[in-house]
C-alpha cells in the first residue's frame, strides 16, 4: 500500500496549497488594478479577488472574483479568462515558483450566499420564532 494513500480523498487543501494560493491571490489582486491592463473589459474594472484554490499537485488554480459593485459579471470573467495566458505570465514573475498554476476564472457567489442568508434569518417566522424561544 502507497503511503500517501490516506491523504489522496481528504477534502481540505494542504497547508502549501493555502499558502501558495494566498501568494498568487496577493499577485493577482496587483495586476487586476484599475489601468494594469490592456483590455477594454478590464483596464478601468475594479475587481476583488476573493480567493485562489489550487489543485493538490498545484498546477491548475481557481482565482475567486468579484466585480466592485457586482455588475457586468459575465464580461469581466470572459476577459479574464482571454487573459490568462498573459496574467499567468506576469504572475511568473512576481511569484516564486518552480512551476506557475494554470489560471482559471470564476465569479465568487459566497457574497450572494451570505446575504440570502441574512435575509431569511431577518424573515418574519424566524425572528417570531426566537422570539418564543427567548420567552420561555
Amino acid at each position: 500500500m502507497p503511503r500517501r494513500a490516506h491523504h489522496e480523498n481528504r477534502a481540505e487543501p494542504s497547508q502549501r496549497q493555502l499558502r501558495v494560493g494566498e501568494e498568487l491571490r496577493h499577485a493577482l489582486a496587483q495586476l487586476l488594478r484599475p489601468g494594469e491592463l490592456r483590455d477594454p473589459a478590464l483596464h478601468d474594472a475594479n475587481i476583488t479577488v476573493t480567493e485562489v484554490q489550487l489543485s493538490p499537485d498545484l498546477r491548475n488554480a481557481t482565482a475567486f472574483v468579484m466585480p466592485l459593485g457586482g455588475g457586468g459579471g459575465a464580461d469581466i470573467l470572459a476577459a479574464l479568462r482571454r487573459s490568462a495566458p498573459f496574467l499567468k505570465g506576469r504572475v511568473a514573475r512576481v511569484v516564486r515558483l518552480r512551476r506557475v498554476p494554470n489560471l482559471g476564472f470564476a465569479l465568487d457567489n459566497a457574497f450572494d450566499s451570505a446575504e440570502r442568508i441574512a435575509a431569511l434569518l431577518h424573515s418574519e417566522p424566524v425572528e417570531r420564532d426566537l422570539r418564543d424561544k427567548n420567552e420561555c
